[in-house]
């Protein structure tokens, strides 16, 4: 039986079946658009955190006290200080790969505006922060390396911050207090918006360092080191340059493990991306469970259509059908259903991502080769599971056939 014809009689017995038909696909509906929401979801949620990352600042290095050992991160937030603004000035002197360098120094906590108040976090910064975290001036203007000198009580405020603490006023020349602290606000910084992590980037008040430091700090260590390397190719000899200075100034023995860990753009993207990636393919195995038992169906639906059809079946080998016509028959059946159940799922999985997606405010990206791999796949979940009642219906005697009720 030439092939269009096997493809012909398949459809037909499948639109005979209408809703039977519509049942056992269903199993590999679900999974098919499962998989393809979740992996859409997941391309989505990848490329924005490269794009957040990548507005973090251009070529940033970020230093943070503790130490990286082979049992795992040691510090962050609980760690020992080892941060000085020494090391600061060391590598503004000495780091000839670093294109700008800035202490930060956080301070959280309550800031007061006549009536308003709002809890936020106070970044005591360098000038140059501003070139390192891309951040840009909406109005106003930033702090100098002058107010940084003479711990001016000045503050630049992020937009979220402004729209809580001056709803209905120009906050340029207003005065605030920051735990208790008098300051003036000089500027307003650009909207930057919420990161791929659901981070607020304008919910932040930048201030001089030294005026953070000492004014709302302990006076002696600083939180962060921010840098920028000079290009992205030396971004590799900034860290190790970057590295050699700091335990030069901490004193630091050749063996010694080091007080404080560097992180650039490249690693935060790693980090991300893995976490994204194992949760996107662990969803998806999970999702993936679905396409097994749709196949189970497949197959359960076919062997019942053996029995039904046995007479049919028995007539065919008796005009002269061979084994091989009659295996193709329910093989290419089990196969449409399962191809049919993948490209509605696809298209299920479409509508669902753009969906969820514009609920989450992540973008749904289509991968093309994800789509042909899904197809393939139901293809072959179609063939696999049709091939046992298949070949039942192959091996069957044509004149037990002929008298089977």
């Amino acid at each position: 039986m030439k092939f269009r014809k096997l493809i012909s009689v398949a459809f037909k017995s499948i639109a005979r079946n209408k809703m039977r038909s519509l049942l056992t696909m269903l199993g590999i509906i679900i999974g098919v658009g499962s998989v393809i929401t979740l992996v859409a979801l997941g391309e989505g949620s990848q490329q924005e955190i490269e794009k957040d990352v990548a507005s973090l600042g251009t070529n940033l290095i970020m230093v943070r006290p503790g130490s990286l050992s082979t049992g795992g991160v040691h510090g962050g937030a609980g760690s020992r200080p080892s941060l000085t603004m020494q090391d600061v000035e060391r590598l503004e002197k000495d780091a000839s790969l670093l294109g700008a360098v800035s202490a930060v120094i956080r301070a959280n906590g309550q800031v007061i505006a006549g009536n308003n108040n709002w809890n936020t976090t106070v970044l005591g910064v360098a000038p140059q922060y501003l070139s390192i975290r891309n951040y840009q001036v909406d109005s106003g203007s930033f702090f100098s390396e002058r107010d940084c000198r003479t711990r001016a009580k000045v503050a630049v405020l992020g937009q979220t911050v402004a729209d809580e603490l001056f709803p209905d006023q120009n906050p340029i020349g207003a005065r605030l207090r920051i735990r208790n602290v008098p300051f003036q606000v000089i500027g307003v910084l650009a909207e930057k918006g919420q990161s791929a992590m659901g981070n607020d980037q304008d919910d932040v008040i930048l201030a001089p360092d030294a005026t953070v430091l000492y004014r709302l700090s302990d006076g002696k260590h600083i939180h962060d080191i921010a840098a920028s390397a000079v290009s992205e190719e030396q971004m590799d000899a900034a860290k190790v340059e970057l590295t050699r200075l700091l335990r030069s100034e901490h004193h630091l023995a050749e063996d010694a493990e080091a007080d404080f860990m560097i992180r650039d753009q490249t690693e935060i993207i790693a980090i991300a991306s893995s976490v994204t990636g194992t949760l996107t393919l662990l969803l998806s195995a999970i999702a993936g469970v679905s396409l097994l038992v749709g196949g189970i169906g497949i197959m359960n639906i076919m062997l019942v259509s053996v029995t039904e059809r046995t007479r049919e079946i028995g007539i065919r080998l008796a005009i002269g059908a061979r084994p091989l016509d009659i295996l193709a028959q329910f093989l290419i059946e089990a196969a449409l259903l399962s191809l049919l159940g993948g490209l509605i799922g696809i298209c299920s999985g479409f509508g669902a991502a753009w969906s969820v997606g514009g609920l989450l405010g992540v973008s749904a990206v289509i991968n093309p080769s994800v789509v042909l791999a899904t197809v393939l796949f139901t293809g072959g979940v179609g063939i696999f599971f049709g091939f046992y009642p298949a070949r039942k219906a192959a091996s069957l005697n044509p004149i037990d056939a002929l008298r089977y009720e």
